[in-house]
């Protein structure tokens, strides 16, 4: 069984930063993909950055040139950091991975962390 285990969330005001962290426990696994999404109140969950295990990335255009995702292979770890953060960003933040055991690939998720961007 695998497990993700995120932190680094809290209360910070606009124009701060936060770094996000998820750690993958377990073992005879490995990752591909590794992503995090958010999810606000009333609203549905979105995409936020993903990276490749080459370490290839993407970001949603409302986060581009704010958020950087990063990872640590070594120690199955993803990172967002999230600069010029914005009363927008509020939401609950989810790691998301495909974790290969033997030869299937299964879609894990985080159990979330709380960000607040106040005004």
């Amino acid at each position: 069984q695998v497990q993700l285990v995120e932190s680094g969330g809290g209360l910070v005001q606009a124009g701060g930063s936060l770094r996000l962290s998820c750690a993958a426990s377990g073992s005879d696994f490995s990752i591909n993909n590794m992503g995090w999404f958010r999810q606000a109140p009333g609203k549905q969950r979105e995409l936020v950055a993903v990276i490749t295990s080459g370490r290839s990335t993407n970001y949603a255009g409302s986060v581009k040139g704010r958020f950087t995702i990063s990872r640590d292979n070594a120690k199955d770890t993803v990172y967002l950091q999230m600069n010029s953060l914005k009363p927008e960003d509020t939401a609950i933040y989810y790691c998301n991975a495909g974790v290969v055991v033997k030869t299937l690939v299964y879609n894990y998720w985080g159990q979330g962390t709380q960000v607040t961007v106040s005004s």
